[in-house]
């Protein structure tokens, strides 16, 4: 998928500033992944073995992590779908439904999270709570 669908979309884009960010799951690491991803994205590329390390004891660091999957599960699974098409309506309409207004208000929470991860230079952060 990297090879044959990622990197060519971003042939299509101004990326000269983008960073790439994975967690540190044994399977986005294996080695060949690793070394295209270094070669893609240089000094950009967080993940673990990469240059930048993925944060060891990090909580999911990315709003699409932490709050818009396990969002949209709770409620595309709500009603119990019985067949693929049921589950793919239900998701389009969930995805649809979501209002600027809420993702507004995650942005502003991961914000103040990256700014807190920051403050914290490393160190563990129990006290940190996800506010919607």
């Amino acid at each position: 998928m990297i090879t044959n669908f990622f990197i060519p979309e971003l042939n299509n884009h101004d990326v000269q500033e983008l960073w790439f960010q994975q967690d540190g799951a044994t399977c986005h690491t294996a080695r060949a992944t690793i070394d295209l991803l270094k070669n893609t994205f240089g000094d950009h590329l967080i993940s673990r073995f990469g240059p930048v390390n993925w944060p060891p004891r990090s909580c999911d660091l990315t709003p699409l992590d932490y709050f818009l999957w396990g969002y949209v599960k709770s409620l595309v699974y709500a009603d119990k779908p019985q067949t693929f098409d049921h589950l793919e309506g239900n998701i389009r309409r969930v995805i649809a439904e979501i209002r600027a207004q809420m993702l507004e208000k995650v942005i502003e929470n991961w914000t103040s999270i990256l700014d807190y991860i920051r403050a914290s230079r490393g160190s563990p952060m129990p006290e940190i709570i996800f506010k919607m």
